[in-house]
């Protein structure tokens, strides 16, 4: 068997923070790594940097200024694709095949903006009806299959995934709506919570902490927004996962920590 490094990681910018993911290389050598938000268009991704350091492996999808979403591969990568969800021509997905036939998922849901009232906020209704699609899809994967779905979920959906559950009820990414809608999605393929397996409720469980606090590592106010997720066929193999907060306190970083599991081909 071989031990598999994978990396999911909002980087905020791939070429804002090129010199962050060298670190990540030198200091983790994950063997895949999944960024979200990487803001750049597929002409200008800077695939040398990868190649130079041994990921000749590529994946991705890419708009101007927004969103974007990439795989980087130190091992062979197949039947590379992308769905448009919900039809608004969003990068926001981007998926690959790996060794072993597992299919590799990794999303940028939406954010949802600031009020959680599809009535009055494009942005959540938006954020709701890819939920919706993703259920459906989720539903119809069939169950023997083996998938690996990581990346920006945009949702902190148990009470110690966040720093506050009082005072975040009524916050985007950890509204009850939200919560209860990735439940759902979760169980529509019975996916297993790489994450949560690890690291039990109730203890504390973060990815993300804002910009805003002067001293993010004192203040600790977190949330889980990021996430690893399998099929049941591929419980087994998963032998470890680390939020690497370190990350999350380098020179000029993502507000999002990467998120490191390890599994076994």
């Amino acid at each position: 068997m071989t031990k598999i490094r994978l990396v999911t990681w909002n980087i905020n910018s791939v070429r804002a923070r090129i010199d962050q993911v060298g670190q990540l290389m030198d200091d983790y050598s994950p063997h895949v790594i999944c960024f979200q938000e990487t803001k750049v268009q597929d002409h200008m991704f800077p695939a040398n940097y990868f190649t130079e350091r041994g990921y000749v492996h590529h994946a991705f999808a890419g708009q101007k200024s927004y969103n974007g979403v990439a795989i980087m591969s130190r091992i062979p990568l197949g039947k590379i694709g992308k769905h448009d969800w919900c039809g608004k021509g969003d990068a926001r997905h981007i998926e690959a095949t790996l060794p072993g036939g597992i299919s590799l998922h990794n999303f940028y849901v939406p954010a949802g903006g600031d009020e959680p009232d599809a009535a009055v906020n494009d942005k959540f209704a938006h954020k709701l009806d890819f939920l919706d699609e993703m259920t459906d899809w989720s539903h119809d994967l069939p169950k023997d299959s083996k998938y690996i779905l990581v990346g920006d979920l945009n949702i902190a959906p148990y009470e110690s995934d966040v720093w506050s559950h009082k005072k975040l009820l009524k916050v985007v990414s950890h509204t009850p709506l939200e919560c209860e809608k990735m439940l759902t999605l979760m169980a529509a393929h019975d996916w297993f919570d790489v994450m949560r397996h690890f690291v039990p409720e109730p203890e504390r469980l973060y990815s993300w902490w804002s910009y805003r606090a002067k001293d993010w590592k004192a203040a600790d106010k977190g949330r889980r927004l990021d996430h690893v997720w399998t099929s049941p066929a591929l419980k087994a193999a998963m032998k470890s996962m680390a939020v690497l907060e370190a990350a999350r306190g380098w020179v000029k970083p993502s507000d999002h920590a990467p998120v490191m599991v390890e599994f076994t081909l």
